[in-house]
C-alpha cells in the first residue's frame, strides 16, 4: 500500500480501520477473516479494495463483514468510499500464514528438548519442549482465560495467581501451556531454574528416593526450583507418600516466593482421592478451565496445521471438518493427518469429498453415537429423570434444567438445526431451543460445577 498520500491518515486509511475493527470485533473473528486482508487505496481516498485469499473467504467477507467495512471506512475517511473485494494473485503459503504450532497437548519429552539441555551440558534440566510458546498458541475463548493468566505467571512469577490450576479434557491445550510459561520466563531470565515434568515422573521419583534413601537430594531438587510445570496432578490419587511429599514441596516452594502451575482433568475439589489438604493448596490461587475450542478456532487450527505440513486447507474444508470433529485438538489434528494422507496417497487436491472420503469411518461412528436422542437418555440417566421428561411439558426445576442442559448438547453435539431440535423436544419453538442455548452456554462459563457436569457428559457421549 503506497505512502504520503495528500490527506491520509497518517498510518493508512485501510491501517486506521483495521485498528477500529479489531476493537470491535471478537478477537479470533478478527485474526481469522480481517487481518490478512490486504487494501489497494486509490490516492484520492474514495475507492479501497481488499485481496482476498480464494474464492470461499471472498464471500464470507462479503457476507459477514462488507457493511461494517464499508461504514468503518467512511468514517474513518470522512467521505464516501467505493468498496470492493476482489482475488488475490496467487502467494507462497507461508507468506500470509497462520501461526506455524497449534493449540495442542504433547506428552512426555518430545525429541530436542530446550536448548540449554544439550548433551555434557552442565546447565539445570528443565525438561522444557522449546516449541511450544504464547507465539505458537492459537488463541480464542475457548482457552483466553487461561492464556492470560499463564502470561501473567511468566511475566511476574511468585506474586498473583499462585498457584495457577488449569483444568480440562484430554488434547486441549494444558501442557502447551505450561511449557509456554517456562519458556518465556527462561526468556527473560536465563538463569532461573524452571522445571517440567508430569505427575508420574514426580511419583516416580518420590519411589526412587524412598527406596534409596536420598530424600535430601530429591528436597534439593524439587525446593530450590522457581518454578514448577505438572502435569496431570490427578495422578496423585490414593498415593499418601507421594501427596505428603509434594505438600512438602508445594510449601517450600510458596515459602520461597516460587511459582507453580499445574493442570488436571478436573478442578480441584473434583479430584477423587486427594488429601483435603492438599486440595485446599491447589484451590489457594487462581483455578481456570480450558474449553473444547469454538468452531473459528478449529477452523484456524486446522488451516494453521495444514500449512505447517506445507499443504493448502480451503477455509470450506476446515469449517466441514471442524463442524464435524468438535471435542479437542488432538482429534482435529488425527483427522488432518488422514485428510492429507488421503490426498497425497491419490494426488487429489483437498476438497470437502475428499475430506467426507478420508474421514468416512469417523463420521459414520460420530453420527452412529451421537444423535438427540442419544443425548436426551444420557442426560435423563444422569440427573434421574425419565426420558419422556425430555418431550413433556412439566416445568419443574428439576426438569427444565436437564431439558435445557439436553438442547445445549443437541446443539453443540449435532449437525441438527434448532427447529429440529426444538421438533425432538416435544415440538417446541426453535426460540426456546435458542434460550437454552444461550442460558447453559454463559452459564457455563461461570459456574465451574456445570462445566464439570458438562465435562462428563460430553466424554460420555463421545465414547
Amino acid at each position: 500500500m503506497s505512502e504520503g498520500l495528500p490527506h491520509r491518515p497518517s498510518h493508512g486509511l485501510w491501517e486506521a480501520c483495521v485498528d477500529q475493527l479489531a476493537q470491535e470485533l471478537p478477537e479470533q473473528q478478527f485474526n481469522t477473516w480481517i487481518r490478512p486482508l490486504v487494501a489497494e487505496v486509490a490516492d484520492d481516498l474514495t475507492k479501497v479494495t481488499l485481496l482476498v485469499a480464494n474464492r470461499f473467504k471472498l464471500d464470507w467477507v462479503r457476507a459477514q463483514y462488507a457493511g461494517k467495512i464499508t461504514a468503518m471506512l467512511e468514517k474513518v475517511s470522512g467521505q464516501p468510499v467505493i468498496f470492493e473485494l476482489a482475488l488475490a494473485p496467487r502467494e507462497e503459503p507461508a507468506k500470509r500464514s497462520f501461526s506455524q504450532a497449534v493449540f495442542e497437548d504433547t506428552v512426555a519429552e518430545p525429541p530436542g528438548l530446550a536448548a540449554n539441555e544439550e548433551a555434557g551440558d552442565a546447565a539445570f534440566k528443565t525438561r522444557l519442549n522449546t516449541a511450544l510458546t504464547f507465539d505458537t498458541l492459537v488463541e480464542g475463548t475457548a482457552n483466553r482465560m487461561a492464556r492470560a493468566a499463564a502470561m501473567h505467571v511468566s511475566g511476574m512469577p511468585g506474586h498473583l495467581y499462585n498457584p495457577l490450576f488449569i483444568y480440562g479434557g484430554v488434547g486441549l491445550g494444558k501442557t502447551h501451556l505450561v511449557h509456554a510459561v517456562g519458556n518465556r520466563l527462561l526468556a527473560d531470565k536465563p538463569g532461573a531454574k524452571v522445571l517440567y515434568i508430569h505427575a508420574e515422573q514426580f511419583v516416580s521419583d518420590v519411589v526412587k528416593a524412598y527406596q534409596r534413601k536420598t530424600f535430601d537430594e530429591f528436597k534439593q531438587r524439587y525446593h530450590s526450583l522457581d518454578l514448577l510445570l505438572i502435569d496431570d496432578v490427578q495422578f496423585f490419587a490414593n498415593k499418601e507418600r507421594t501427596q505428603e511429599e509434594f505438600f512438602n514441596a508445594f510449601e517450600a516452594l510458596l515459602a520461597r516466593k516460587s511459582h507453580i502451575v499445574m493442570t488436571s482433568d478436573t478442578y480441584p475439589k473434583g479430584l477423587p482421592d486427594i488429601h483435603e489438604r492438599l486440595v485446599s493448596r491447589f484451590d489457594s490461587g487462581l483455578t481456570v478451565a480450558i474449553e473444547p475450542p469454538e468452531l473459528e478456532m478449529r477452523v484456524a487450527i486446522l488451516i494453521s496445521k495444514a500449512r505447517s505440513e506445507l499443504a493448502e486447507m480451503p477455509e470450506e474444508v476446515a469449517f466441514f471438518v471442524a463442524k464435524n470433529v468438535r471435542s479437542n485438538v488432538r482429534e482435529l489434528e488425527g483427522a488432518l493427518r488422514k485428510i492429507l494422507a488421503y490426498s497425497r496417497f491419490n494426488q487429489k487436491e483437498i476438497s470437502i469429498a475428499l475430506a467426507r472420503e478420508a474421514l468416512r469411518d469417523l463420521l459414520s461412528i460420530q453420527n452412529r453415537q451421537i444423535s438427540v436422542e442419544n443425548i436426551q437418555k444420557t442426560v435423563a440417566d444422569y440427573y434421574k429423570i425419565k426420558v419422556a421428561d425430555m418431550y413433556s411439558k412439566k416445568r419443574p426445576a428439576s426438569i427444565a434444567r436437564p431439558r435445557q442442559i439436553a438442547m445445549y448438547l443437541a446443539k453443540e453435539l449435532t449437525q441438527k438445526s434448532l427447529p429440529e431440535i426444538g421438533e425432538l423436544f416435544g415440538g417446541r419453538d426453535h426460540t426456546t431451543v435458542l434460550h437454552a442455548v444461550r442460558k447453559i452456554s454463559g452459564e457455563r462459563q461461570q459456574m465451574t460445577e456445570l462445566n464439570q457436569q458438562l465435562h462428563v457428559l460430553e466424554q460420555t457421549l463421545k465414547g
